[in-house]
């Protein structure tokens, strides 16, 4: 038998849905409650008129949102790249090729020793309010090692990514093809079974427009729904591509044509912007500003990665879009939360209205605009997932 729990006093609750609040994409209530039964949301309106509950929780007049969407994230990994990161910020320029040295520890690590490592970044990912997250595979290389990355992955979350397509296999340096008929071939026998969706990097130095395209739409054939890094590092077909193939997102949407801003305008494909990637990089910037503007749906993703984006925070995400990419801080909220579940094709988290799954983020501030305002400060102070309070 389910419990019932109140959290009142909250002086800003963002719903995501403009019904229950002030008409904006946010939906917010002042003076708030939100009501948990079991594992979903029952109720939201005015704290006075809150419902009797088993259990009441003072919000102490600070804001409440939603757990935070990460829908693009490489969790399954062993070792770092402190070198890498040193020599680049000492202006060595970033490109594709240092994903081999990941591939090389992951391929050297046990199975226990991935699942600890994928556990240890979860946990400090829901310590600053994720509840939900995307991880792919890609640090195998081989049919053995990315079939154990899902695997283990799949042991965490729901959302899994065949990312067999990352690079070309080291193994397979000579012969592109040969590594593509077995991305398509017997490596996707052995991932389908554990994985949702399939990505691919397509992108110089990595798969062209044409093996991107067969290498997704043998996934489709599999059952698994596309997803594909687009147009990182240079202009490209990736955005086109994901387009065409209804993929959920296309992701990184950093070097845009004003075609490939219409296509996702106009499309159902979510452009997922990574920010801690060009953080990281030093890379130029996306325009979140300018997709809005054109009516893209944009998600905001950590792309936590032991290579380019080593961040977990979806709220230095939050505030580097803010800062860097033009986003309102509404807007910035909004793409962590329901654009990442839009990103995951997912209607039950992402937002707190009757139904939803209840994933909530207490702030230690009056305002969801203070993760943008206060960057870098810790301002989550506890945190739900499926109406259990984990932090």
């Amino acid at each position: 038998m389910s419990s019932s729990t109140a959290i009142t006093n909250i002086a800003t609750l963002v719903t995501n849905d403009p019904s229950l609040g002030d008409n904006s994409p946010l939906g917010l209530l002042q003076d708030a409650a939100v009501v948990i039964d079991g594992d979903r949301v029952v109720w939201t309106g005015e704290s006075s008129k809150a419902p009797a509950t088993d259990n009441r929780v003072d919000a102490g007049g600070r804001a409440v949102l939603p757990g935070f969407v990460d829908s693009h994230s490489h969790l399954v990994f062993a070792g770092d790249r402190t070198q890498e990161f040193n020599a680049r910020m000492s202006g060595r320029a970033y490109s594709a090729g240092g994903i081999r040295t990941t591939v090389a520890a992951t391929r050297a690590a046990t199975d226990a020793e991935l699942e600890a490592n994928l556990t240890r970044y979860l946990a400090e990912a829901l310590r600053q309010g994720t509840t939900t997250f995307e991880t792919k595979s890609g640090y195998g290389l081989t049919t053995e090692d990315e079939s154990r990355a899902l695997r283990i992955a799949a042991g965490h979350t729901d959302e899994v990514t065949y990312l067999g397509a990352h690079i070309v296999s080291p193994d397979f340096a000579d012969d592109p093809a040969g590594y593509v008929a077995l991305v398509t071939g017997e490596m996707l026998d052995a991932c389908a079974p554990y994985a949702r969706w399939i990505d691919v990097f397509c992108e110089q130095g990595a798969f062209d427009g044409d093996q991107a395209r067969a290498i997704l739409t043998a996934g489709k054939a599999r059952g698994l729904h596309p997803r594909i890094h687009a147009n990182q590092l240079s202009y490209g077909p990736g955005v086109q591509l994901a387009v065409e193939l209804d993929a959920a997102s296309a992701d990184h949407c950093t070097h845009l044509t004003d075609a490939d801003v219409e296509a996702l305008a106009s499309g159902g494909t979510v452009a997922t912007l990574l920010p801690g990637a060009e953080f990281s990089t030093r890379a130029e910037w996306p325009s979140a500003r300018r997709l809005l503007d054109a009516g893209a749906t944009v998600a905001l993703s950590t792309d936590c990665n032991p290579g380019s984006s080593f961040t977990s925070s979806v709220p230095f995400c939050i505030a580097l879009a803010v800062r860097e990419m033009g986003m309102t801080p509404d807007e910035a909220v909004w793409s962590a939360t329901a654009g990442g579940a839009r990103a995951l094709r997912r209607d039950d988290v992402g937002r707190l209205a009757p139904g939803a799954r209840a994933d909530l983020v207490l702030l230690d501030a009056p305002s969801h605009v203070h993760l943008a305002y206060r960057p870098g400060v810790p301002l989550v102070a506890g945190v739900w997932r499926r109406g259990v309070r984990e932090v």
